[in-house]
């Protein structure tokens, strides 16, 4: 399997904590985050990741290389901020296979991914990957009717629900219509125009999620993710 990560945040909210590395070089537990995360795919059986970066882009591709845990290694590095959506667009050029996992470079998700892996060969449709969390306010929660998506609603919602968990199964054609190096969202440029035309599927994942991108997160994710 063939995973995009996307890793070229500035890590605004983390540079109290964090001043001088990128956000997934993060230390959690005495290791870069991205380290953990990237091992993870490798327990997985993924063999290519296309990682997106962007700011300090040299200190990850420093530390990695091109081969990391038997996994093959690809940088697409952008000059200017892409957006999710235009650096999406930028890795699926790099990838090999028809279709690509998605993951966020500053959120741990234990993906059930050879059943998302089935998922895709029975449809070959877009999937977006959601948790159930306790307070949907941070997030934004999302709506799911007969396993398909059928809304994205702004953060500030309080109470239990489903959310964006930041993680996707796209074809590789999927943002072709994109003019390439042009910025934009993912979610708002993509999925919410299209949600009445094209069948997004909805995966609720029941794995261990914790995104570090805030640093009450960051700090928790010290214990949380110790032992991996």
């Amino acid at each position: 399997m063939e995973a995009i990560v996307l890793a070229g945040g500035f890590g605004t909210r983390l540079r109290e904590v964090v001043p001088d590395l990128p956000k997934p070089m993060a230390p959690v537990a005495g290791r870069p985050f991205l380290e953990i995360l990237l091992a993870s795919l490798a327990r997985k059986r993924f063999t290519r990741v296309v990682l997106s970066l962007g700011y300090m882009a040299d200190k990850i591709i420093d530390h990695f290389g091109h081969r990391y845990l038997d996994m093959d290694l690809v940088y697409e590095v952008e000059d200017t901020p892409l957006g999710t959506g235009g650096a999406i667009r930028a890795a699926l050029n790099r990838c090999v296979d028809d279709h690509a996992f998605v993951f966020n470079g500053d959120t741990y998700l234990e993906l059930e991914s050879d059943e998302l892996e089935r998922r895709w060969q029975a449809t070959k449709q877009a999937i977006i990957v959601v948790r159930e969390v306790d307070d949907t306010a941070r997030f934004g929660k999302v709506e799911l009717r007969d396993g398909r998506i059928t809304a994205f609603l702004e953060k500030g919602e309080a109470g239990p629900g489903l959310i964006n968990a930041g993680c996707y199964v796209l074809p590789k054609n999927a943002l072709e219509d994109f003019p390439a190096g042009e910025p934009f969202s993912l979610e708002n440029r993509f999925f919410v125009p299209n949600l009445q035309t094209v069948h997004f599927n909805g995966f609720i994942t029941r794995g261990l999620f914790i995104d570090i991108g805030v640093p009450a997160d960051y700090h928790l994710a010290q214990t949380l993710l110790a032992d991996l």
